[in-house]
């Protein structure tokens, strides 16, 4: 069953990233809770100014390539030892520079595939799961600022309509996603 909760969200579309710099800081400076920025790509000190932690997407990372790395270690050094101990042209059975190119393939196989799976676990991202659009030129030209409306008085949407028009918005529209 469909969840029946929408979200109304008044957003602005700014032309320019710096003049959307601008208005972020202006809105913090009004005390206005900013409810998500778009950007057509990364911009440079975004989220310093939002006020964002530094990812930990990268721990994870190191977590799932020693994971690969010991995986691989760990099962050679078994098969190698244990399970068929095979000398190959002079070598001692546990030769730990041989295993040091498959070790390598492992760690990074290891570290995409679940950075991957962690990003999109984290984002919300996935098969199935279809996330609502504001507006189309979004991920084209324009920069956006997203303020949620769903509690909000006709007073604080009027206050915020007067900011998107003394920052430098180009248009302003209200969307129920």
């Amino acid at each position: 069953m469909a969840s029946s909760k929408h979200n109304e969200v008044l957003y602005g579309l700014y032309n320019d990233e710096e003049v959307l710099m601008d208005a972020i800081r202006n809105a913090h400076k009004k005390g206005l809770d900013i409810m998500e920025v778009y950007t057509p790509f990364p911009v440079h000190g975004l989220d310093d100014c939002l006020g964002l932690e530094e990812s930990r997407l990268h721990i994870a990372g190191f977590i799932y390539g020693i994971t690969g790395t010991m995986t691989a270690f760990g099962f050679m050094t078994w098969v190698f030892t244990r399970d068929w101990p095979i000398i190959f042209g002079g070598k001692p059975y546990w030769s730990v520079p041989a295993f040091i190119p498959i070790s390598f393939e492992l760690t990074v196989l290891f570290a995409c595939v679940g950075m991957v799976i962690t990003f999109y676990t984290i984002c919300g991202m996935g098969p199935g799961i279809t996330n609502p659009i504001l507006d189309d030129r979004i991920t084209d030209d324009k920069f956006c600022i997203a303020f949620n409306v769903n509690n909000a008085s006709s007073g604080d949407v009027n206050e915020m309509k007067a900011f998107f028009n003394e920052t430098g918005a180009e248009e302003v529209n209200k969307k129920t996603i």
